[in-house]
């Protein structure tokens, strides 16, 4: 038997052996590279959004391919978590298949199938948040913007480019909660005849981080010396919507808004909040009308001279399966508004994983009343369930701040 014991075990160590050695050979081979741990997809009528999340700053090479036409990012000094995501049919109108794969031992590369012209799509790099680093791409209407816009897309019979044209969001000036509609997602046509692919002036290669001139990504021009002003909504005796377990929407937009105050302050903005505490703004405080406590919030923005005014809310709604995140602007206020809007609402949906409920106009007091671009944004429905139980925990409060900084950061890009 002890014979048969001793037999059993050299077996064993001549299997696991080999395991740990090559275990141990993958640390050595990863040590000090990024990992790239999650690729997260957004996709809206006008634009597809593929965010990759990497534990370090890196760097990233572009290439503009044909036959079949894709886009084509490498990322040097990555290596691919088994977790994220690997082959994924994007269903958009704007790109087909995405294709994530270790290319070689030291390069992630990152494919995605398009016949967007080279003004539809973008490729940038963020820095700092939950993910050390997130390389951003996106596909389709990259001017952030919902309004009327001309989409490049090759026809299905040569090179010719042929407009698809976005509509404008329909516009709305409301104070209450509309009905959430559903949203249609449109299908893929695949072309069948190859087309020529536009390729960028460096022979189809661009090389890419923050320092680099000549690159996109010295658009980013980062947040230090920009001037924040956020209103958590409702506070004080104003309890806002209160959810099906009784968490109150002041509640929520407070502890948002104060996640967002030290993420914007640790990339160097300056934050003006219009409330720190569970208090009204306004010097009157439960004794003043609506109107007074709201023009309270205008005012700090205004006497601040504020590069842009963020509004948080919670929505809510009669019946608790609504759900979703949308972006406010005034109705006949900026174009910038409206920018800001829109990035501040996909940042949000590209965190929480809500669905999203589009960029609508409004004629609510706080964005009318600033001097600067601003929007109100709607995080979720406070009176659904799953999403008061998101926005209350812990994390879900991160993620709607790195959301809106997300958003902010895209802005300003």
């Amino acid at each position: 038997m002890r014979h048969l014991r001793l037999l059993v075990f050299m077996l064993l160590a001549l299997v696991l052996l080999p395991l740990q050695a090559s275990a141990s050979d993958f640390g050595t081979r990863v040590s000090g590279m990024a990992e790239v741990t999650e690729v997260r997809i957004s996709s809206q009528s006008d634009k597809v959004r593929i965010v990759v999340d990497a534990t370090k700053d890196i760097a990233f090479k572009k290439m503009v391919l044909s036959s079949p036409e894709r886009v084509v990012v490498d990322l040097p000094g990555a290596w691919l978590s088994p977790k994220a995501a690997k082959n994924t049919d994007l269903n958009s109108p704007f790109a087909g298949r995405l294709k994530v794969a270790q290319f070689d031992q030291k390069t992630v590369r990152i494919v995605v199938e398009t016949k967007v012209g080279k003004n539809n799509y973008n490729v940038f790099k963020l820095t700092g948040g939950s993910a050390p680093c997130r390389v951003v791409l996106d596909f389709g209407n990259i001017s952030g913007s919902s309004a009327g816009r001309k989409i490049d897309l090759p026809d299905s019979n040569g090179g010719e480019v042929q407009p698809v044209y976005t509509p404008p969001a329909q516009e709305e000036t409301q104070q209450g909660s509309p009905e959430p509609k559903s949203e249609e997602k449109t299908s893929r046509q695949e072309k069948k005849n190859p087309v020529k692919v536009e390729e960028t002036p460096s022979g189809g290669v661009f090389e890419g981080n923050a320092k680099e001139s000549g690159d996109e990504l010295d658009r980013i021009t980062g947040l230090k010396g920009k001037k924040i002003a956020i209103d958590p909504g409702h506070g004080g005796s104003d309890s806002g919507a209160i959810g099906p377990t009784g968490v109150m929407e002041k509640t929520i937009t407070l502890r948002v808004a104060t996640e967002l105050k030290n993420l914007l302050t640790a990339e160097g903005a300056t934050v003006y909040m219009t409330r720190t505490k569970d208090t009204e703004v306004s010097p009157k405080k439960g004794r003043a009308t609506d109107v007074e406590e709201l023009q309270a919030r205008c005012d700090i923005a205004n006497s601040k001279e504020a590069d842009i005014f963020i509004s948080i809310h919670m929505d809510s709604f009669t019946n608790g399966a609504a759900k979703g995140t949308t972006g406010y602007y005034y109705s006949v206020g900026s174009k910038k508004s409206r920018d800001l809007a829109d990035k501040v609402r996909q940042g949000v949906v590209d965190q929480l994983g809500t669905q999203s409920r589009g960029t609508q106009s409004c004629n609510f007091y706080v964005v009318k009343h600033t001097d600067m671009p601003a929007t109100l944004v709607e995080l979720a429905f406070v009176s659904n369930k799953a999403e008061e139980k998101l926005l209350y925990s812990s994390e879900g409060v991160k993620k709607a701040a790195q959301g809106i900084l997300d958003g902010i950061e895209d802005y300003f890009n």
